[in-house]
């Protein structure tokens, strides 16, 4: 019973600290400021974070919207017999789609202007089921890509290093010569572009051309065969257990690979990054936590009478201690709490907030000559305002340690002597 009342009490006496007013007004006015500091640091973490998911969300989708969730290739860049490995992938029921696939390097020439480029053949009814290029054509289309017409669809940023458009003529120089009486002679074949796609990623938009798998066949001397067979999944996150899974299936005689070892060290980055993010913006809160201590260090000084007049009535240290905690802890909660509603709404009004503030103050932050990302992309995660929630009540209450610690300590012989 004394256990509930003691609880009780304490409660009581801090929340009480917390409101009333103070000799210095000064010292009533630090608790505000510790709190909106916690409230903002808490409300830049959650919005940081969920426009960096957002971004990542971004990249990804762009990226995994031209390469393949997983690619089934030949060991030396030949497969050959790809319509009986793309049944048997396909029978996997985690895939979705499965296409074949020409990669090779080539040289694009128009006129005076030449640029390296990525030669990849295609079946343009297959591809658009495994890839979202088809859904970013600038003008023109896949279906175009006809055997033997010999055209091409190239990256819109590989179009104007060449300065060409829909109709002109690209001539496609393929390094695999052939031997002639008069040495090696490499293949060329002039093809028509009949289309451009713009996929917002620049590696891609210049470096990129496709062709008709056939066109591509005979471009490069394959025959029959191909370079690959790209895959798409249900879920794109599965791929390196479905790629596992297809390497002990098909064998030794086929190499299997997938999204997140090609493009490994981009997507590390970007979640590096991210933890960065999360620990300079960490520091914000914990600069936060620390006027919380140097509040509650004030506080004590100013309640110095106060405690001592506690003790002779019979409270115990450990009860004065609790005081203090209870009257940090909640600056930390209330912050905490101000800061995640703020932090939510926010987050998920990004797209509103932005040019709201770009119309107020008359700038653009992704300027659309400058960035393919031209809105800022925000994805709220549970698990990071979870995190962040946790993190920063834990901070507010360790910060309340050293102050409470210290007013349990205070003698009231001493605090009482000049009262």
């Amino acid at each position: 019973m004394w256990h509930t009342g003691a609880v009780r009490y304490e409660t009581l006496v801090g929340l009480r600290y917390l409101r009333a007013k103070r000799r210095n007004r000064f010292v009533s006015f630090i608790p505000l400021v510790s709190m909106l500091g916690i409230a903002l640091g808490v409300a830049a973490l959650i919005v940081v974070l969920s426009v960096m998911n957002g971004f990542q969300k971004e990249l990804r989708a762009r990226i995994l919207g031209v390469v393949s969730h997983v690619e089934i290739k030949g060991p030396d860049g030949r497969l050959a017999g790809w319509p009986k490995i793309a049944e048997e992938a396909s029978q996997d029921p985690r895939v979705r789609a499965a296409a074949p696939f020409v990669d090779a390097q080539a040289m694009a020439a128009a006129g005076a202007r030449v640029r390296g480029t990525v030669v990849r053949g295609i079946e343009p009814v297959l591809e658009e089921k495994v890839a979202e290029i088809g859904s970013r054509m600038v003008t023109g289309s896949l279906e175009e890509l006809e055997p033997g017409a010999f055209r091409v669809v190239l990256g819109i940023e590989l179009a104007r290093a060449l300065g060409v458009g829909r109709g002109d003529k690209v001539a496609l120089i393929s390094p695999k010569g052939v031997m002639t009486p008069a040495g090696l002679v490499p293949r060329l074949k002039q093809f028509t572009v009949s289309g451009i796609f713009e996929v917002g990623t620049f590696e891609y938009d210049s470096g990129l051309a496709l062709v008709d798998l056939e066109d591509a066949q005979r471009l490069y001397g394959l025959g029959g065969a191909v370079s690959g067979v790209r895959l798409k999944l249900a879920d794109f996150f599965q791929a390196p257990e479905v790629a596992r899974d297809l390497a002990a299936r098909l064998g030794p005689g086929v190499e299997v690979t997938d999204w997140t070892r090609t493009h490994a060290s981009f997507f590390r980055a970007v979640q590096i990054e991210k933890y960065v993010m999360f620990v300079i913006l960490l520091l914000v809160v914990t600069v936060a936590a620390c006027n919380v201590v140097s509040t509650l260090v004030m506080v004590v000084t100013d309640k110095q009478p106060d405690i001592a007049i506690l003790r002779t009535l019979g409270a115990s240290p450990r009860g004065i201690m609790r005081i203090f905690v209870v009257q940090g802890a909640l600056i930390g909660v209330l912050g905490t709490v101000i800061g995640v509603a703020g932090g939510i709404a926010l987050a998920l009004n990004v797209d509103v907030v932005v040019p709201l503030l770009e119309r107020l103050f008359g700038f653009q932050l992704l300027p659309a000559d400058l960035y393919y990302v031209t809105t800022l992309p925000s994805e709220l995660q549970r698990g990071d305002v979870a995190v962040i929630t946790s993190v920063s009540l834990v901070i507010s209450l360790l910060a309340t340690v050293y102050p409470s610690w210290r007013a349990s300590r205070v003698n009231p012989a001493e605090a009482l002597r000049y009262e």
